[in-house]
């Protein structure tokens, strides 16, 4: 079984050298062996968006959203996904979701500071 670290980090820096496709088979690559693997997920998503591939950007930003439901990053995505291809009422749709719950977020915090 391959180090699914070491491929993390190769398909990390296939996506920060601009390697879009390339990073997409390493992802892909990654989530054969652990498809929850939600960092793979989060970049494979932008990665099919830097290569202009903006439906399975979507589906992708999906499962991340499904896989962390608590997490607004996964919504954040999402929206800006939505907003490039053209489909302004599902990105604020979206960007409400990753409002309300970085909202609850702020809450638990403040209220898990009160003495």
């Amino acid at each position: 079984m391959a180090d699914v670290q070491a491929l993390y980090d190769r398909a990390y820096d296939l996506l920060c050298e601009g390697k879009a496709a390339e990073a997409i088979a390493a992802y892909r690559a990654i989530l054969e062996i652990d498809p929850h693997h939600v960092d793979a997920i989060h970049d494979l998503a932008h990665a099919y968006a830097d290569h202009g591939m903006l439906d399975e950007a979507i589906a992708t930003a999906r499962r991340l959203t499904e896989l962390t439901p608590d997490d607004p990053l996964g919504f954040t995505i999402l929206s800006r996904f939505y907003q490039q291809k053209g489909m302004v009422p599902e990105a604020e749709a979206e960007a409400a979701k990753a409002r309300v719950l970085d909202w609850k977020r702020q809450l638990r915090e403040k209220q898990e500071q009160k003495p």
